[in-house]
């Protein structure tokens, strides 16, 4: 039986455990990479835990996400990052250099390597072969260690691609298809590897768009071959001697098999408030927008940005519309520059905001009261914006710019008509602009070793939970619809990020949109539960959505579902996950409830706890969706105590 690309890669990293579908493996780990808001627990943990030095082939540090400082705390932060970084042997991308998903495909990554990066859309660098899963910080810091990942083995889903896009037709469309047919939740517990001869058409900024926005399907990761588009990309960046041709056996098996003729597809666009809610644009109802957003990591690739641009030529930024345009790279915004397109998106009126990801996670360029934005970002959910009244839609930069233009949903051929074909000339650079003077190498060890780490008044300790006891009588804190995203239970913006490094701080604003008075009555209660709907927890991979209510007693959730980050998230803080073995028992629970589970120490291990609604006079029962070593960290009392006994035995 031949062996997909996925399949391979697992076998060459593989640890222990069994490769059977739904069962737990440990894998070796190559690289890690970690975000400005997500990182300073990452290192806290890694200090914690007390090796002098990573134990990864290689680790960076990028400070990319927030990046406009409304006050001490971010650039407080930036240089903890930075002096940690000096200290354990990690690399530094300087604020400015770019998006950690676009710089560390373009300057890192390497066909056939595994990488797991603190932020949901660290599948990007699928683009070129590479197996990237992106999970929390916790993890992250596990991984540095040197200790082999646990991850519940995979389906594989080969995704065949046929045809080719159309002009005005971007990789976005691909993605947003893939998540019409398959959900929000409809990727969990799958890799989707891209394949056929649709597939070789694509340049690798267009794999990165499909494989980044996989996180949107719950996803495990995504991939491409590492075929000759990846050997012309690397190729182009200068380094040809990374490249491993890496492909799939012609007669590899998959447990499922999706078919997707690139030809057929038409602009398409997610309307809110999920990215899977998607409808062909030229059939959603036409609305006044006020706002556009062309950026992210997903999307503003040198192609991506040029496209737009041809867009906007000899046209004007409608007035009632704000148009705003954030590059994923330094790299990129020289080559634009170079080549005339910023000259082109000012002329017609676009603002050029930082290199960063700024508007994608609210840091800047929230939309108005009731507002329509339309984004080439990556989620659309109530409130990602940093607005929750506000409507956000997701599409290509090439309808982004018609947009913009027309104050209202639209295409490329709306604007250009028959010259939409004109778009289909441009691609990625043969040569890019290599500068890497924004990376800061490791320091060699014994430099290292006298690096003092400077941290700032904000930066707190990292709380570590308590272990579990025999008997849990608590109330239920909060009861929470379906697709509650980490988004609504740590919100996003300028501001609420730089509390990252100050869990005291930043716990009182647990749950601030979705539930205001949420914080205050846990704090209250002491230690309640936490009931949810489906796909609890979708969305960023941020583990302050774990770390916080842990802080304020939360002990357990119990949903119908859980998205696969967060749940791993919770493991690692001590919030044990439970799910509604019935999920019509979720119906009879009610805020304020008690619930009350004898001997969990006991159950945990059976996978099947009993549990009464005190309240109600009632018992049901939870199932734990865990492994056999989330079962261990669980009885530990999380990730960091269970991994000092390891580091210990090792």
């Amino acid at each position: 039986m031949g062996k997909s690309l996925t399949g391979k890669i697992l076998e060459s990293h593989f640890v222990s455990g069994s490769m059977t579908p739904g069962e737990e493996i440990f894998i070796k780990v190559d690289q890690t990479l970690t975000h400005d808001i997500n990182a300073v627990m990452t290192y806290l943990a890694f200090e914690a835990i007390g090796l002098p030095r990573v134990r990864t082939e290689c680790s960076v540090s990028y400070l990319d996400h927030n990046l406009l400082y409304v006050n001490n705390m971010t650039p407080d932060d930036h240089i903890y990052l930075q002096s940690a970084a000096k200290k354990y042997g990690v690399y530094v991308s300087r604020p400015g250099n770019g998006i950690c998903h676009t710089v560390h495909v373009a300057r890192f990554g390497v066909p056939g390597k595994v990488s797991m990066g603190g932020d949901s859309h660290t599948p990007h660098g699928g683009a070129i072969g590479m197996l990237c899963i992106g999970v929390g910080g916790m993890d992250v810091a596990t991984a540095m260690t040197g200790v082999p990942m646990r991850l519940k083995m995979p389906k594989i889903v080969k995704v065949n691609l046929t045809g080719e896009l159309r002009p005005g037709v971007n990789a976005k469309e691909v993605i947003l298809e893939m998540l019409r047919r398959e959900s929000v939740k409809g990727g969990l517990g799958k890799v989707y590897e891209y394949v056929g001869p649709g597939a070789a058409t694509l340049e690798v900024p267009q794999r990165a768009t499909i494989a980044n926005m996989g996180a949107e399907m719950g996803a495990t990761t995504s991939i491409f071959p590492a075929d000759g588009q990846v050997k012309k990309f690397l190729t182009a960046q200068g380094r040809a001697k990374d490249y491993v041709e890496l492909l799939p056996d012609e007669d590899a098996e998959y447990d499922e098999v999706i078919e997707l003729n690139m030809s057929e597809l038409r602009p398409l666009m997610a309307c809110p408030h999920l990215p899977d809610n998607v409808k062909p644009l030229n059939e959603v109802e036409k609305k006044p927008v006020q706002q556009v957003f062309i950026g992210s990591c997903t999307n503003t690739s040198y192609a991506d940005v040029a496209k737009a641009a041809l867009v906007f030529k000899g046209h004007h930024v409608n007035e009632n519309v704000q148009c705003t345009c954030g590059i994923a790279s330094r790299q990129t915004y020289k080559e634009l520059l170079r080549d005339g397109y910023l000259d082109m998106l000012v002329d017609a009126g676009v603002r050029l905001l930082e290199i960063s990801c700024g508007p994608c996670c609210a840091i800047g360029q929230t939309p108005p009261t009731n507002g329509v934005a339309v984004r080439t970002s990556n989620r659309n959910f109530k409130g990602r914006a940093g607005n929750p009244t506000a409507e956000i839609y997701l599409v290509s930069p090439e309808s982004a710019a018609a947009t913009a233009i027309l104050g209202t949903f639209a295409t490329a051929e709306d604007v250009l008509g028959e010259n939409v074909k004109e778009l289909a000339g441009i691609h990625e650079p043969d040569a890019y602009i290599v500068d890497d003077s924004m990376l800061i190498p490791p320091l060699p060890p014994e430099e290292a070793e006298k690096v003092e780490i400077t941290r700032g008044p904000n930066i707190k300790f990292l709380p570590v939970p308590e272990v579990p006891e025999q008997v849990l009588d608590v109330p239920v804190s909060l009861k929470t619809l379906d697709n509650v995203s980490t988004d609504d239970i740590t919100p996003a913006s300028a501001e609420f990020s730089s509390m990252r490094s100050n869990i005291p701080l930043m716990s009182r604003y647990c749950y601030h949109r979705y539930a205001p008075d949420f914080a205050a009555r846990a704090k209250e209660l002491g230690r309640s539960i936490i009931v949810g709907g489906e796909n609890y927890g979708q969305g960023s991979s941020r583990e302050h959505a774990a770390i916080n209510p842990m802080y304020l007693g939360v002990k357990c959730v119990i949903a119908k579902s859980i998205a696969r980050i967060h749940k791993g998230n919770l493991v690692n803080h001590g919030i044990i996950p439970m799910l509604f073995e019935d999920p019509a028992a979720y119906d009879g629970i009610d805020q304020g409830d008690e619930l009350r589970i004898e001997n969990l120490l006991d159950q945990i291990p059976t996978r099947r706890v009993t549990v009464k609604d005190v309240t109600k006079n009632y018992t049901f029962t939870v199932k734990l969706d865990l492994t056999d070593s989330e079962i261990e960290v669980v009885l530990a009392g999380g990730q960091l105590r269970y991994l000092r006994k390891q580091l210990e035995n090792m």
